[in-house]
């Protein structure tokens, strides 16, 4: 088939779960014999264009910033890449069997829709996240937030084929309007990238990911405070940058925490598959998250993970407590701290159950499956 996927970032030019799962769909299908066209926006230097083998890469518009000062996805650059993609499948309608359009934005959907209709293109929308019209509001404001929730349901209302990579997911769709089932991917587990497991390690909490308001990574500083009242010798490392790193460091500055809590912005990607490898446990507060690929990233290399529990966290579904990491209930700083702390406490039986749980969800709930099993999709 001649294959087109459309996403306005792309790895490693852009970093995110969402770049990375993307791109790795391009190379399954093309892997599999599949003609791949990647639709994206041109943010990288107009004279060193991306190369990736096996892979057209197109740009349909070009924008630099997605995001606003506080961690918010602008509608600006949304909409023109919307309009950019709508614009090349028009001109293009016969030149592709098929389209994996991200739901993220939903704007997305409604372009694809629109530039396709009545042509013989195959269009399945995949969906990252589903959020519920309340979190709409918070994250983008009354205004705005309503019409994305509006949009949100007219894109699950108009995917006549529909993916998504947890059954939150799945459930949010039903009540968005989608007509059909959707696709649940059986995971995204990628072990071409998997790092030899370590069953020893430092008691070190590591976070990796962006600093923005739903990350409520600000929490984590009075977090490990608390934690280092069971375990003294506790340090931890916070990786990432974004709007609201000020407050983390407010926060490590408040509680004397400087000498305990590195704060080192984001780094190369080695260096990144070692903190993982030799930390005692990965500790995400996250309030949402569509998937949590940092959670089998953790698993992997043996470290178990700390989530909190939240009605828009998909990551959960992936943790046995005691198996491979712990829920807290919230982000308190006892709560959370003290999840922190029984997880790093548990030691090498912990993290021998979690390279187990990682282990047997190899077999399975790979991407590579989730590709094979949206292209058998297509072909059907």
């Amino acid at each position: 088939m001649r294959i087109a996927i459309a996403y306005d970032c792309l790895f490693p030019w852009s970093k995110g779960g969402g770049e990375r799962q993307y791109r790795r769909f391009a190379e399954e299908f093309a892997a599999a014999g599949h003609d791949v066209t990647y639709l994206t926006r041109r943010f990288w230097p107009e004279a060193e264009p991306p190369i990736i083998d096996g892979i057209r890469i197109v740009a349909v518009n070009a924008d630099q910033e997605l995001y606003d000062v506080n961690g918010t996805r602008r509608p600006g650059p949304a909409l023109r890449y919307a309009r950019g993609l709508f614009t090349h499948l028009l001109r293009h309608r016969t030149a592709y069997d098929a389209v994996l359009v991200s739901a993220l934005p939903t704007t997305n959907v409604l372009a694809t829709r629109a530039a396709l209709a009545g042509s013989n293109v195959i269009i399945a929308a995949d969906w990252l996240e589903v959020w519920e019209p309340a979190q709409w509001r918070e994250y983008a404001g009354p205004v705005t937030g309503r019409i994305a929730t509006a949009l949100q349901h007219l894109a699950a209302r108009l995917s006549p084929i529909a993916t998504c990579h947890s059954q939150l997911s799945a459930n949010r769709l039903k009540t968005a309007g989608l007509r059909t089932a959707p696709l649940i991917s059986p995971g995204l587990i990628d072990v071409a990238d998997t790092p030899p497991p370590n069953f020893t390690a430092p008691p070190r909490a590591i976070y990796i990911g962006r600093h923005i308001p739903d990350k409520r990574v600000e929490t984590l500083p009075a977090a490990i405070a608390a934690a280092r009242t069971h375990l003294p010798a506790l340090t931890a490392t916070i990786y990432g940058d974004g709007p609201t790193k000020a407050l983390v460091q407010a926060e490590i500055n408040r509680l004397g925490l400087t000498a305990v809590i590195d704060l080192p912005g984001f780094v190369s990607q080695p260096e990144l598959d070692a903190a993982i490898r030799n930390a005692a446990c990965v500790v995400n507060p996250s309030a949402r998250e569509g998937y949590g690929l940092v959670v089998v990233e953790a698993c992997a290399a043996a470290t178990p993970v700390v989530l909190v529990a939240g009605n828009g966290n998909a990551s959960t579904e992936l943790i046995e407590e005691g198996i491979n990491g712990q829920i807290a209930a919230s982000t308190t700083p006892e709560t959370l701290g003290n999840a922190i702390a029984e997880v790093i406490s548990a030691g090498t039986l912990l993290r021998k159950s979690t390279y187990a749980w990682f282990t047997e969800a190899s077999q399975t709930k790979t991407l590579t499956a989730t590709a094979q099993a949206i292209l058998a999709l297509l072909a059907e």
